[in-house]
């Protein structure tokens, strides 16, 4: 599937993945490939990137949205910063 986190800077991920983590305001969920469409807010924490079932890597949040649409995961969020390591 196809992932996309923006902020209102700059794009700063564009690419396909195999599922994301993401900090929900009412709990933490995941988003596998062909998963229901889905429009749902986002509280600061830890957006997990699996690039596939080996790798992946942490962006942390300051908060936002996602929309699951179509095999589409677009995330916007007000601020993030890339960790280097797990």
């Amino acid at each position: 599937m196809n992932l996309e986190i923006l902020t209102p800077e700059k794009k700063l991920y564009s690419g396909e993945v195999y599922g994301v983590q993401m900090p929900g305001i009412s709990g933490s969920f995941e988003v596998l490939e062909k998963h229901a469409p889905l429009v749902s807010a986002l509280k600061a924490g830890r957006l997990k990137v699996l690039k596939n079932k080996q790798n992946n890597f942490l962006i942390l949040i300051t908060g936002g949205f996602v929309e699951v649409l179509n095999n589409k995961v677009t995330v916007l969020v007000e601020g993030a910063t890339p960790v280097d390591s797990l």
